[in-house]
């Protein structure tokens, strides 16, 4: 069972979660269709960004994805070798 802490944790990461795909999806799917004078648009970046900090953090995530893997795979050689 889940602390309270790790409940509250939980929540705030599903909050930011929720504000992230909510501020995303009206960048992408709805500011399109707004005038481009309208003042909404001084609160979202350029539409470029749009695809680039998906792209970037996708990146970013496979490469810590990847040393992770490589750490933990060259740790457990370390240790298979000291055994035998």
């Amino acid at each position: 069972m889940a602390t309270g802490t790790d409940q509250v944790v939980g929540l705030g990461l599903v909050a930011v979660s929720l504000i992230i795909f909510t501020y995303y999806t009206a960048w992408v799917i709805l500011l399109p269709f707004i005038d481009s004078q309208h003042v909404i648009h001084k609160y979202f970046l350029p539409r470029a960004y749009a695809v680039a900090i998906p792209l970037a953090a996708g990146l970013m995530l496979l490469l810590f994805v990847g040393l992770f893997i490589t750490y933990v795979m060259l740790k457990n050689q370390k240790v298979t070798k000291k055994v035998q």
